[in-house]
């Protein structure tokens, strides 16, 4: 979902609410809004605010740690790639062709990589490794190490391989980390007899408009940046690709 798109429409709906409690102001009886209906009314617009910004606040916490996480796991797999590539280079010529296609297999890595955590992107099919992946990797298992020094560097980078795979499993997993929509229609909802509540008991004037047009901004700016960090490789705060696609130089001639 566009967080931008969804946040805008949650602000509508916030200050359709506000609207919606003017509206009861004028069109219920007198009595309905005496001192003690008022006090009801408060006290449950109370809870019911407590409650809002306790989900608001865990929701922001989860998305930022899911955010982080992801975050972190790029940077391991693009520190991976770098020292793979350092083992094999210490390894010697033999290498050389292990070096060229793991170059090689970086930007398919990066484009499945986004596109696989796109929040628009539907998966279908279940996890499988690139080829260019599997032929690097291969191809490090094909290496003949003739001494004890090249052995101890085929192992390491046999491990890292295998770390490396296990890095790019987590990310493809953990790739569907978006709010499920009954959640946020509940908090939105909430949100929604907040206003309400504040329009209902209160006359409109451009001061009091201005308030609430700020603390519904507020309300749906909280919404939007659950959005972007849950949706950590699309939109506008969405993890940038370069320092994994220019991870590696070029091999010389």
């Amino acid at each position: 979902m566009n967080s931008i798109v969804v946040s805008s429409i949650v602000l509508a709906i916030i200050l359709a609410g506000v609207l919606l409690g003017a509206f009861l102001r004028n069109a219920l009886p007198g009595h309905h809004l005496a001192d003690d209906s008022k006090d009801a009314i408060r006290l449950g617009t109370g809870l019911v605010g407590t409650i809002a910004a306790l989900v608001l606040g865990l929701l922001i916490a989860s998305a930022k740690s899911s955010y982080d996480s992801q975050s972190s796991r790029v940077t391991q797999t693009t520190a991976s790639i770098v020292l793979l590539d350092q083992v094999l280079a210490q390894y010697g010529p033999e290498a050389r062709e292990a070096r060229a296609l793991l170059r090689s297999a970086i930007a398919p890595l990066v484009e499945r990589i986004w596109r696989e955590n796109n929040s628009g992107a539907t998966k279908k099919e279940p996890f499988a490794a690139s080829a260019g992946a599997e032929t690097a990797f291969a191809k490090i298992l094909g290496l003949s190490p003739q001494n004890d020094v090249k052995r101890a560097l085929k192992d390491r980078a046999v491990q890292i391989s295998t770390d490396l795979a296990q890095t790019r499993l987590l990310l493809f997993a953990q790739a569907d980390s978006a709010i499920p929509m009954p959640f946020l229609i509940v908090l939105v909802f909430w949100l929604t007899i907040i206003f309400a509540g504040f329009s209902l008991f209160s006359r409109l004037n451009p001061t009091v408009i201005a308030a609430l047009v700020v603390f519904a901004l507020s309300a749906s700016a909280a919404i939007f940046l659950i959005l972007e960090l849950s949706q950590p490789f699309s939109g506008l705060m969405q993890i940038s690709s370069a320092p994994l696609r220019n991870a590696l130089a070029p091999l010389g001639p």
